[in-house]
């Protein structure tokens, strides 16, 4: 799985993820964090559509919630348009204090 980095764009973290695609299955693949945008990338190539890519200043808030009964492993994005992107990784909070951080 490779992304295209834009001019001085470098990786600072990835990690495997799910992303929870309301109500369809939930999406594997990588979640990548730069230090211009966020990616997701599923690790199945025929799912094109499930490319996604956010810039700081699309993201009006960053919640957590719970994937299932005892797991609290969901990190929620809210962008300014209202869209809600859900994802199920490891280590969320820090995750969650590096995305605040770029916002």
């Amino acid at each position: 799985m490779k992304i295209d980095l834009k001019p001085n764009e470098t990786v600072i973290r990835a990690g495997d993820s799910k992303y929870l695609n309301g109500g369809g299955s939930p999406v594997r693949g990588k979640l990548i964090m730069t230090n211009q945008r966020l990616y997701f990338q599923s690790s199945d190539d025929v799912s094109e559509n499930h490319k996604l890519e956010l810039e700081p200043k699309e993201i009006k808030d960053v919640l957590f919630f719970r994937s299932g009964f005892m797991q609290s492993n969901g990190l929620k994005l809210v962008t300014k348009e209202g869209k809600e992107l859900r994802f199920v990784i490891r280590k969320r909070n820090s995750w969650c204090e590096m995305i605040c951080k770029m916002c």
